[in-house]
């Protein structure tokens, strides 16, 4: 027998943004996804044996006839996936806002090739999908704005995606804001409808209720069962939660949650929390309601299985034939704008007529930022670039707000540029001319601002400027910003396709 809280493990288990997660099992093996936006490929997926330690193993949407976010904004494309298995396939189900809405795919092996989408015909966003022992399928989700937001429920054909039933109204939430992202579960002969409420900020909370029947009613817990609403922590907003119970009959739960500078904001986004879950005399499940119970560093009496920590920083050499999965394009990248085969050993972008100020298809490729303090350097090979053509480093939050220290041409000379954009105000605040053909460019991040360097050797670097954090802070977006900071390599021909291509000979992920 172990003893009480003699196994450790630290919260975030998905640092970063990798909000809305969703989890299932199959036998030992656990899968988990996350919701990406506007970001190409669509709903990262990962794996683990001990709920800890996540393997990224590939993404869902990986083709664009499954998804087409060419002209998504910002944190537009895909919201709050759900996953599960069910005698022996994998289903995704979640929502493309502004493109084809509610859908979901197949596979029998999570790490593809998932099949393309099934649209479904009711629901506005975060549908779930719920296997009952009588073989009969319900789509849950959310419907409505604002206080008006509700949860709608139909049984559908899971094999065609046709509603047998029309959906009704099962869960009217707490009265807060943004009843979302349901789940249905049944559970020692219970249904369970869970959601969040609250909106995604301080108010942000999980909510629960019970019934005899899939339909309703619910007897509503008349607390949250997860919340830091009234708590001083350092790990605020949580929320969206889903379920698993694991191979000794534990039961946990995933949810999103940030970690805040200062008490107001995060250039990491909202990320992927893990705590146990426990049930009480009345048979409600409980994660931790102003407690504090939920915390960076986490003890548990055990845990269900082993994974090796998963190896995920440090450089990309680019000697492979494909790109990590930990790489993400912005939008689907335009055919021709990207190549690992072009040069080997080195990754090939080739601007595009978009920008990073539009929302439309740039030449990008990132990394999520995982660590707020941390920095991220290229060997940029640049020779001839025309006017209008750059290529560089960048940090983005969104089309409003990023920094970049890039190399350009700039009427005849060639210069190194550090561009910051806030607010949607673009600034050069500061450039050196060079006659370089190959500059080595970083950004480095530190708790309250980024630096934008460069070096024309390796060793000596040099200090362009520096840009606030706070300006990439989803808490500084004007309306709704769902995401947080990505790292990425990009060039443009800022109106025109790029006639120079800038390559890139590695990506050092520097955790400081």
């Amino acid at each position: 027998m172990m003893n009480s809280s003699s196994i450790t493990y630290s919260n975030p288990i998905l640092p970063g943004f990798y909000p809305d997660p969703s989890i299932t099992r199959a036998g030992d093996d656990y899968y988990l996804v996350c919701s990406s936006f506007e970001y190409f490929p669509g709903v990262p997926i990962f794996h683990s044996r001990d709920l800890v330690h996540w393997t990224p193993i590939g993404h869902v949407l990986d083709r664009i006839s499954q998804l087409d976010t060419r002209s998504s904004n910002s944190s537009d494309g895909i919201y709050a996936p759900t996953i599960r298995y069910h005698e022996g396939t994998f289903y995704m189900i979640t929502t493309d806002v502004r493109g084809i809405g509610n859908f979901y795919v197949t596979a029998t092996d999570p790490s593809g090739p998932w099949s393309d989408p099934v649209v479904i015909p009711y629901g506005g966003i975060d549908p779930s999908l719920m296997f009952d022992e009588d073989s009969k399928v319900y789509v849950t989700a959310q419907q409505g704005a604002d206080y008006d937001s509700h949860v709608i429920q139909y049984e559908i054909d899971i094999a065609t995606g046709e509603a047998l039933t029309e959906p009704v109204i099962i869960w009217n939430g707490d009265g807060g804001p943004w009843t979302e992202g349901p789940h249905l579960y049944k559970i020692n002969g219970l249904y369970y409808i869970m959601s969040a409420s609250g909106g995604t900020a301080k108010e942000h909370r999980e909510i629960i209720g019970r019934s005899s029947q899939p339909f309703g009613p619910f007897e509503r817990l008349p607390h949250p069962i997860l919340t830091h609403s009234e708590m001083d922590s350092p790990i605020q907003f949580l929320g969206h939660a889903d379920l698993i119970e694991d191979r000794y009959g534990d039961w946990w739960a995933v949810f999103l949650g940030v970690r805040l500078i200062d008490s107001s904001y995060t250039v990491l986004g909202r990320e992927t929390f893990l705590a146990p879950v426990s049930w009480n005399e009345e048979g409600w499940p409980l994660i931790d309601n102003n407690e504090g119970t939920v915390k960076l560093g986490m003890s548990v009496p055990r845990l269900p299985g082993f994974t090796p920590e998963p190896t995920l920083y440090g450089r990309d050499d680019f000697e492979a034939e494909v790109l990590a999965f930990t790489w993400t394009f912005l939008r689907n990248p335009a055919q021709g704008s990207w190549s690992l085969s072009e040069r080997r050993g080195w990754l090939t972008l080739r601007g595009q007529a978009g920008n990073l100020n539009e929302a439309g298809q740039v030449s990008f490729v990132g990394r999520r930022q995982q660590h707020v303090r941390a920095e991220w350097s290229t060997l940029l090979e640049f020779i001839n670039p025309a006017l209008g053509e750059e290529a560089g480093i960048c940090a983005r939050l969104d089309e409003n707000a990023h920094y970049e220290i890039i190399m350009r041409q700039q009427e005849g000379q060639k210069v190194i540029s550090a561009v910051l954009t806030v607010g949607g105000r673009t600034q050069v605040v500061a450039e050196v001319p060079t006659t370089a053909e190959r500059v080595y460019l970083k950004i480095k991040a530190e708790l309250t601002d980024y630096s934008l360097l460069y070096s024309l050797d390796g060793q000596g670097w040099v200090k362009l400027a520096a840009g606030a954090a706070y300006s990439l802070s989803p808490q500084a977006v004007d309306g709704n910003g769902f995401t947080g900071v990505v790292i990425g390599l990009y060039a443009t021909g800022n109106g025109t396709i790029s006639s120079e291509p800038a390559c890139f000979d590695w990506f050092d992920y520097h955790i400081l």
